[in-house]
Order: C-alpha cells, then sequence, then structure tokens
C-alpha cells in the first residue's frame, strides 16, 4: 500500500487499522493450525521470493552483497519460521499454576491470547529480517499486523508488498510507505503493541505518541556497543572474532561494534592485525563484490562528518586498506580512529557505519569504569578467555547481551530473548520471549460446584474465620 501526505492519508490509516481490528474481533483466537499454516506459506514465498529480494537491496544500496542478504535477512527469518512452527504448539497451551491452600479447591492457569493489531516499525538497514521476524512472532501469536516501512528502501519494500500480497489480505497483515511525517501518523495509531527498531532518538518520539494512547511499545534501538579486549586477549584472534561484526552491511547494525577498548601496549598491534585481516576477506577492495555501500549520500556524509571532527580535534584516522574514500560509491572501509577524545562525536552518537574508535586502557578496571559511566548498550563484546575476566565483566556491567569471543551472532539465538536496557532499548523479543510480547498472559481461577469462598464472607468473626486467620498469617 503506496501511502500518501494530506489529511486523506491519516483517515486511510485509521481506517486500516479499523478494518483490522475488525476481522480480529471476528476471529479472535487463530487456531494452532491456521497459524502454522501462514507461517509454512510464509517461508515458502521467502524462498521463492530471494532472488529478487537480493537484488531489490542491491539496487537500494547501490551495491549489496547477496551474501549478506542471504546470511543476515533471509536466513534467519527461514530459521525463525523452522523454529517457530517446531515449539508453537507447546507456547499456546495454558500454563497451569499453583493455586494455593487458600484457593483451593479452585484450578488456576494462564492462557496466552493474541493482542489483536500489531504495529511494527521497520529500519533500512536490514528491511527483510526487521520487517519479517517481528512478523512471525505477532502471527504465532494469533495477531494481525501493520508495517511502516522505510523510505530509504522503496525497491525492498515493493518486492515485500507482493510478497506478503502472496499470503495475507491487507485484513491480516498490511504494509504502509511514507517519510517521516506518515511514520509519526503510524506510531500515533492506537495499536494493541507497537514494535520500533531505530535511533534512540526517533525512539523517543515513537514512544512519546504511543504514550498518549497507553500503547504498549518494544523498542528496539542502539547506542554505542562496545568490545573489551582483555589483556589476557590475542589481538590477532580478538580481530577475526570481531572484524565480521564491524563489516557486515559496512557495520550499519545496531549491534555492530561501535568502539573498543584496548590494552594501551596493544593498540598498534590491533591496528596491524585488523588491516592484515580486513585485507584478506576483501582483496582488491575498489572492485571486491563482498563489500556492501553505505546506504545513501546523506548516511556517507554524516560519517565524513563524525571523522572529520575526530580529525580537527586531534584524533589519528588509519584506514584498513589503501583506497580513497569515494563519495559517489559510497564505499568506505573501516576506519580506525586513535587519540579520541570524549568532546568528538565519534564517541558521543551511535556510529552506526565502518568507523571503529579505539580506546586505550590502563587497567581492566578502567575499561569498565568507561561503559558504566555512559548509557547501557545494546550489545556488549568480551575478547578473553579467561573464566574470571569473563565474569568479572559481566557482572559489573549492563547490557541488552553479551557475546564472549563473538560479535553480533547473539542475535541468531533462536531460544532467546533479543532487546536493550536503557536508551539502547525496551522489552524484547524471539522466541518465545517474542510471542509472550505480543501475547496477553490472561489469568484463569475456575471454581466448581464447591464454594470455598463462604468460609471468608461475612458475618465476620466465626470461629472458622479465626481459625483460617491463624493457618494463614503466619
Amino acid at each position: 500500500m503506496n501511502t500518501v501526505n494530506n489529511n486523506a492519508q491519516q483517515i486511510s490509516l485509521e481506517q486500516l487499522l479499523a478494518t483490522q481490528r475488525s476481522a480480529y474481533k471476528s476471529m479472535p483466537a487463530p487456531s494452532y493450525q491456521s497459524r502454522v499454516d501462514k507461517l509454512n506459506q510464509l517461508k515458502a514465498e521467502l524462498m521463492n521470493y530471494k532472488d529478487r529480494l537480493v537484488s531489490a537491496l542491491a539496487s537500494d544500496y547501490g551495491h549489496r552483497s547477496g551474501n549478506d542478504t542471504i546470511i543476515a535477512d533471509i536466513l534467519p527469518c527461514v530459521t525463525n519460521i523452522n523454529y517457530t512452527v517446531k515449539n508453537l504448539k507447546s507456547w499456546m497451551k495454558p500454563d497451569r499454576r499453583h493455586a494455593g491452600l487458600l484457593l483451593a479447591p479452585s484450578s488456576v492457569a494462564v492462557h496466552y491470547q493474541p493482542l489483536g493489531v500489531v504495529g511494527i516499525i521497520v529500519p533500512w538497514n536490514f528491511p527483510v529480517m526487521l520487517a519479517i521476524g517481528p512478523l512471525i512472532t505477532a502471527i504465532a501469536a494469533g495477531n494481525r499486523a501493520m508495517l511502516k516501512m522505510s523510505e530509504f528502501t522503496p525497491a525492498t519494500n515493493k518486492v515485500l508488498i507482493a510478497l506478503l500480497a502472496e499470503i495475507f489480505s491487507q485484513e491480516e497483515v498490511a504494509v504502509v510507505e511514507g517519510e517521516a511525517n506518515i511514520a509519526a501518523q503510524f506510531s500515533s495509531l492506537p495499536f494493541d503493541h507497537l514494535l520500533f527498531t531505530g535511533s534512540t532518538t526517533i525512539g523517543r518520539h515513537v514512544m512519546r505518541s504511543a504514550a498518549e494512547n497507553l500503547t504498549p511499545v518494544t523498542l528496539e534501538l542502539g547506542g554505542k556497543s562496545p568490545v573489551i579486549i582483555a589483556p589476557d586477549m590475542d589481538v590477532e584472534i580478538a580481530v577475526q572474532r570481531l572484524i565480521y561484526g564491524k563489516c557486515l552491511n559496512a557495520g550499519q547494525i545496531c549491534v555492530s561494534p561501535d568502539y573498543v577498548l584496548c590494552p594501551e601496549e596493544k593498540v598498534e598491534a590491533l591496528i596491524a592485525a585488523y588491516q592484515a585481516r580486513f585485507n584478506k576477506m576483501y582483496p582488491d577492495f575498489a572492485s571486491n563484490s563482498d563489500y556492501g555501500n553505505v546506504i545513501n549520500q546523506r548516511q556517507y556524509s554524516r560519517l565524513l562528518s563524525v571523522l572529520d571532527d575526530a580529525k580537527q580535534k586531534g584524533a589519528t584516522i588509519t584506514s584498513a586498506t589503501e583506497y580513497a574514500l569515494d563519495s559517489e560509491g559510497r564505499k568506505m572501509p573501516t576506519q580506525l580512529v586513535t587519540n579520541v577524545r570524549a568532546d568528538m562525536t565519534i564517541l558521543q552518537d551511535e556510529i552506526f557505519g565502518p568507523l571503529l574508535p579505539i580506546i586505550a586502557y590502563k587497567d581492566l578496571g578502567e575499561a569498565i569504569d568507561h561503559i558504566n559511566n555512559n548509557d547501557r548498550p545494546l550489545a556488549l563484546y568480551i575478547m578473553s578467555f579467561d573464566t574470571q575476566t569473563q565474569q568479572s565483566i559481566i557482572q559489573q556491567t549492563h547490557s541488552g547481551g553479551v557475546c564472549i569471543n563473538e560479535t553480533i551472532f547473539h542475535v541468531a539465538a533462536e531460544d532467546a530473548p533479543f532487546g536493550g536496557i536503557g536508551p539502547s532499548g525496551m522489552g524484547s523479543y524471539h522466541g518465545k520471549e517474542g510471542f509472550l510480547t505480543f501475547s496477553h498472559a490472561k489469568t484463569v481461577l475456575k471454581s466448581g460446584k464447591f464454594n470455598a469462598g463462604l468460609f471468608i464472607q461475612p458475618p465476620y468473626g466465626t470461629k472458622l474465620q479465626a481459625l483460617l486467620m491463624k493457618l494463614f498469617l503466619r
């Protein structure tokens, strides 16, 4: 569904929501089989549209590696569907809970009921995974959904619209396009739940709009996810473990390593190891097709501005490879930035691109203090094979998630929640936690013919009541 910026559009968004809500009321509890059927159809169409999605994302980016798209956009959706279909029946079963002696002989169970209509706001960096991933969970939980796609991925949006139309009516799943004003209108709709993936700044606006309707929100934001290279860690091994997370999609990932905390005596070795590994991964960089572009000129210019700010304030910039930055092509190898200061933009805002500041530290406590003195990150990456060091960092820091001797791959853990904390996000989804996020956990107490409640009804002061109070008030 294409959208335009006028008063009629606001009406059409509201009407679309009303249509979905009416359809939900006519079928408030889709069966297990109907949910599984839709998910299996979605998987089949993802496979059918795979090549078209790869081409569309390459078009939107100017160039994007097809393998990047398959690995980071399509594969996670397929494995997510497989995992969800395998486990959905058990998730849907009511949970029996202990009623306790006070409520005996009644029974207590928790039923998981669809919320209704879920709004999903999708960013431009992984528009397939971050549209289809939440949608999988919303469908599994029995909901209908409206998706707001990014205006920066028009080719991908067109393919996704066609793909979803093969399976769903607009009463089930609808796709909305448009620029920032449409996104603002979308986030102000009274959804039953709203999931937003994007920047912390925009996340605040989304939450403010949702608050007007008391709409619950899940915010998947970002922030400055650090890598700690512990003193025991060999820098070559550390680089092998962190570099893919920085280079995938040219670092345009919410959980991409944002900066590195490195022992001061290992900084030069770290730079050399990064350059060697980068050139091994992406030989003949200018013509290498495995490395993707910065998505558009606006983002490329922003990154150049961040680099220029750092350079003007005394930072040293070392490219991962001998390649002149090409604004027209928007292809930027990792720029390693040392001698950084707190007043530089590169240490203040999420980078979201192929810039990697390196902060030297004297002892591990200093590195931990740096993390704790800043906003809690979406991800924390620990490079150490020492168990005591690993546990010390985990216990003394807060982050949405942690990888030890890896980066970004925790997002692919299907049987675990994914989410941020504080400025890096609110709530979580993926796996069973996603099913619970998009469900209402409704407690159902059931009593039979025997009415135990009579024992505590007035008139008060009976001997039986006194005995009951003595039994339970202890």
